[in-house]
């Protein structure tokens, strides 16, 4: 029988609903205007609740998925644009950047073990905040893409070149950032960047199949344990320039199109 007791929070904000059940934090993209972006908002509202969780030793193991047709299709471009028009010098776009890297920079740093449940598109920024969970699981029919050179963008959301790199391999990831190609769910499983692979259907159980024994492990091995794999993959990234990516952004959109 599951001892586990269900509760609903209020949600920190509408941009992401907030459900605890026992030592498990279930916390789910929720876009308002149903576009599956990530938005200030929902930078604002992840990061406000992944700060709080320092005080919070009784959650073991945060899930991270959305309400949405789909995970998220990357970062809110008319947002940056609205910022640009509204501070040309940048300083209102480099806010909004630094909000992501410091969510990104919060995710892999928190105590809590945590899983990404991962369905329908996971574009751009998506795949970047899904990387930075510990564990990522995704249904067969997922579909993942890197756009920003498509765009005209540099792939600088929340400082995750790095991440995806030490994650899944250098050569595959200049592949797809060069090429914006869609790869699905089987070959992001190959490369790393999902640890399971399950049925739409089945992945709720598929997470469960972590989660369960995650909760039952010394919170205090699993602390030491997440703090050392960080270290390790941090000590592979000593050219890590993530701190430049906002003003790389800024400087990218500030340029003037050629008519």
């Amino acid at each position: 029988m599951n001892d586990l007791t269900l509760t609903r929070t209020a949600p920190s904000h509408r941009a992401i609903e907030v459900e605890q059940e026992g030592p498990v934090l279930h916390v789910r993209l929720n876009p308002e205007r149903g576009d599956d972006v990530l938005d200030v908002t929902a930078l604002d509202a992840l990061v406000a609740l992944l700060d709080g969780l320092h005080e919070r030793p009784d959650v073991r193991v945060l899930v991270l998925s959305s309400l949405g047709e789909d995970f998220c299709l990357g970062a809110d471009r008319n947002e940056y644009q609205e910022a640009l028009a509204a501070d040309p010098t940048g300083g209102a776009l480099r806010r909004i950047a630094d909000k992501a890297h410091r969510l990104c920079q919060a995710l892999e740093g928190t105590h809590a073990v945590t899983v990404a449940r991962l369905h329908g598109r996971v574009v751009g920024a998506g795949l970047a905040l899904a990387s930075y969970c510990d564990l990522r699981a995704g249904a067969d029919s997922c579909r993942f893409r890197m756009p920003e050179v498509g765009v005209g963008l540099p792939p600088a959301w929340g400082g995750a070149m790095g991440r995806l790199i030490a994650e899944a391999g250098a050569a595959r990831i200049r592949e797809f950032m060069l090429t914006c190609e869609v790869f699905d769910a089987a070959t992001a499983h190959r490369l790393g960047l999902l640890h399971k692979v399950a049925p739409l259907d089945q992945l709720d159980h598929a997470v469960a199949g972590w989660t369960r024994p995650l909760v039952r492990r010394s919170p205090e091995a699993l602390v030491l344990t997440k703090r050392m794999l960080n270290g390790y993959a941090r000590a592979d990234r000593t050219a890590d320039v993530s701190l430049l990516d906002s003003h790389l952004l800024t400087a990218q959109l500030n340029q003037p199109r050629s008519s």
